[in-house]
């Protein structure tokens, strides 16, 4: 299961809306493979659903991940930060071992 905070969900709730998508377009979480810790995190909107997706809800907020992902994922939350240290998303994920500079990438 992802976590989300009600300021990742606020700030969900605005993109969705800045960027023209409807209430079917949930939030897809997935891993890839990059960035400097070698795992990068990837966050979007989408309307569709695989065989090999997993769907979860958290405060109102559907969240989609691959099966893959999800062995990176458990238990991760989903935060959004608009301080001085920087603005965005953030994923606070108990199950990586180190993480880069600015929070986007990982390693387990």
């Amino acid at each position: 299961m992802i976590n989300v905070t009600d300021k990742a969900k606020e700030r969900l709730a605005e993109l969705r809306i800045e960027e023209g998508h409807s209430p079917a377009h949930n939030v897809r979480v997935a891993v890839k493979g990059g960035g400097c810790s070698g795992l990068m995190y990837d966050l979007l909107f989408d309307n569709t659903l695989s065989e090999s997706d997993e769907v979860f809800e958290d405060k109102g907020v559907k969240v989609i991940v691959d099966k893959k992902s999800m062995l990176y994922l458990l238990g991760t939350t989903l935060d959004f930060s608009d301080g001085l240290n920087g603005k965005g998303f953030q994923f606070i994920n108990p199950n990586a071992s180190r993480t880069c500079g600015c929070g986007e990438s990982f390693a387990v």
